[in-house]
Formats: C-alpha cells, sequence, structure tokens
C-alpha cells in the first residue's frame, strides 16, 4: 500500500502563488502515475494536473500554463501561479497503481482578496 501526505495549501491572494507537496511512502515502486485532484463545494472532483512515471505530463485546461507539476523521487509537487479566485478548492494527491487508487487527505487553497 501507498501513503500520501499533503501540504502547502492556504489563503493567497489572486496573482498569488502557493506551492503544493505530497510525500509518498510504502510500496512506491508500484505507482505507475500520481496527480492532484480537486474539488469545490457543490462540484465533481476533477483532475488538475498528472505526470507518469515516465514524466508525461497532464493539465486541465484551466490550469494550462499557470500550473506545473513535478516529481523529485518520492516527493510530487504542484506549483500554482497567476491564482484565480476560482481555484479555490479542497486539492487531492493521488497515486495510482495497478489496481488500486491512493488519496492524501487533501488541503485546503482559498485564493481571496
Amino acid at each position: 500500500q501507498v501513503q500520501l501526505v499533503e501540504s502547502g495549501g492556504g489563503l493567497v491572494q489572486p496573482g498569488g502563488s502557493l506551492r503544493l507537496s505530497c510525500a509518498a511512502s510504502g510500496s512506491i515502486f508500484s505507482i505507475v502515475v500520481m496527480g492532484w485532484y480537486r474539488q469545490a463545494p457543490g462540484k465533481q472532483r476533477e483532475l488538475v494536473a498528472a505526470i507518469t512515471s515516465g514524466g508525461t505530463t497532464n493539465y486541465a485546461d484551466s490550469v494550462k500554463g499557470r500550473f506545473t507539476i513535478s516529481r523529485d523521487n518520492a516527493k510530487l509537487y504542484l506549483q500554482m501561479n497567476s491564482l484565480k479566485p476560482e481555484d479555490t478548492a479542497v486539492y487531492y494527491c493521488n497515486a495510482k497503481t495497478i489496481p488500486n487508487y491512493y488519496w492524501g487527505q487533501g488541503t485546503q487553497v482559498t485564493v481571496s482578496s
């Protein structure tokens, strides 16, 4: 199994930046994809960005050019720049194995003046 611990959420003003971190432990050799999801109140959880073990990335259209996903061994990062109020959500780290998914506890990101 895989354990995920997230950090880095908080309150920022529009146009500001945050970096989210996710530390993975356990059977990390079995992870094939890691990603960041977010969920705002009353909305479905959506994929923000993902990265494969080979380094291939993909992003939601709403964050392209502003967010960057990266991985350093067992740590996953999401650099968020030019933040907008509509980015406000709980952000979750996800790790995919075959056939299981693992989730972090979530971290709140609030973008407001």
